[in-house]
């Protein structure tokens, strides 16, 4: 599968007082590198009412494990990938990196998330609905 690496750096207001990211912080890290990877493959997320009628692709399951902390104004650099297509959801995996005192990366965090595609309910328009996740992305997100 297609893998996509983005950095991002810690700010002051990413960080709790004890001056370490404040977990939920990394949850919108890892929404901005899903967002990321599709557009990196063609298929930035304004586009998808107009090319396929879809609005998104909401989280409906993730969770993290925590390896390493990471501080105010260190970089740190999200590799995301899907890992699993259905038929309406898929599945993406984040490593996430960070420089060691000798310059290395070293694995700090890896998470993982269930998302669904969806389009407006043709019933209720105030609803969402499931739809089969387009050929076209799954093909564009198989490539290496």
């Amino acid at each position: 599968m297609f893998t996509h690496r983005r950095t991002f750096r810690i700010e002051f207001g990413d960080c709790d007082p004890a001056g370490i990211v404040w977990y939920p912080r990394y949850f919108g890290f890892f929404d901005a590198a899903t967002a990321s990877l599709f557009e990196a493959v063609g298929f930035p997320k304004r586009s998808l009412p107009a090319r396929f009628g879809s609005i998104g692709f909401p989280m409906v399951d993730t969770r993290a494990k925590f390896i390493l902390p990471s501080r105010y104004g260190e970089d740190i650099v999200i590799e995301s990938r899907v890992s699993e297509f259905r038929r309406s959801s898929f599945d993406v995996e984040h490593r996430v990196f960070k420089g060691d005192t000798s310059g290395n990366e070293v694995l700090a965090i890896e998470a993982w998330e269930t998302r669904v595609w969806v389009g407006k309910h043709p019933d209720d328009p105030e609803a969402i609905k499931s739809r089969p996740i387009p050929d076209a992305v799954i093909a564009r997100m198989s490539a290496d």
